[in-house]
């Protein structure tokens, strides 16, 4: 007996080991590309997001000759509501994992990277492998090439810089012409003094690509008085 689909109702040891197999390769294929970014959702998150939502499926997949109302009695078995329930599960992490700083907001990707992963898994789950295989694909086009594409795009970008100059040395003018950025909005957060050297924290917004940033701070390590700098990009 088969589905609409063409697949089959009644799965064997073989397609349950299958769509788990290809659950956790594309879990840690598109966590193992979050791990070297170093941001958030991981190999390990990514790899139990997708497992979790396969398995659900799995399970809807194995009690669908239980659902419906039995002939006997008035309850209904509605066998949907158990990857709706995994995905409304995940709306709630991916909402913890956004997080505001002030008017600026981390973690959109984040969220967004954890409801891919969790309806690829759904879609091994479910038996569709060309989907989530190509599914898969897509999501690590976005996550590989787009960034790319995204970090020489000529757009605002916002982050802190830190500044150490020794003490009673003019503070550096992160706003003046002589800085290789376009549109640059800098609003000091803080200062303060310890050991003969003053350490201050801006936030920076500016519009360019990344590059124009590192010779920003080239420039303001050469400054006479300028001890060190770091700049902080936020990322999502």
């Amino acid at each position: 007996m088969a589905d609409l689909a063409g697949l089959s109702i009644h799965l064997t040891w073989a397609d349950v080991a299958a769509r788990l197999a290809l659950a956790c390769l594309a879990g840690g294929l598109i966590g193992l590309n979050r791990e070297q970014q170093g941001h958030s959702a991981g190999l390990r998150t990514t790899l139990l997001v997708c497992l979790a939502a396969a398995v659900a499926m799995i399970q809807a997949d194995l009690l669908l000759p239980l659902a419906g109302k039995p002939s006997d009695g008035f309850s209904v078995m509605d066998l949907m509501r158990l990857p709706l329930g995994i995905l409304t599960g995940m709306g709630f992490i991916g909402a913890g994992a956004v997080v505001r700083r002030g008017d600026l907001v981390v973690g959109v990707t984040t969220a967004a990277t954890l409801w891919i992963t969790t309806v690829i898994g759904l879609c091994f789950g479910g038996g569709q492998l060309v989907l989530g295989v190509v599914s898969t694909a897509l999501a690590l086009v976005i996550l590989l090439a787009v960034k790319a594409l995204d970090r020489n795009l000529h757009r605002v970008r916002r982050g802190e810089l830190l500044v150490v100059v020794v003490d009673g040395q003019p503070v550096p003018h992160l706003d003046t012409a002589r800085l290789k950025l376009d549109k640059v909005e800098a609003v000091g957060l803080d200062w303060r003094i310890a050991d003969g050297v003053r350490t201050l924290r801006y936030k920076v917004q500016y519009q360019g690509p990344p590059s124009a940033m590192a010779e920003t701070l080239d420039g303001l390590a050469h400054t006479p008085g300028v001890l060190a700098v770091r700049w902080s990009g936020l990322q999502t």
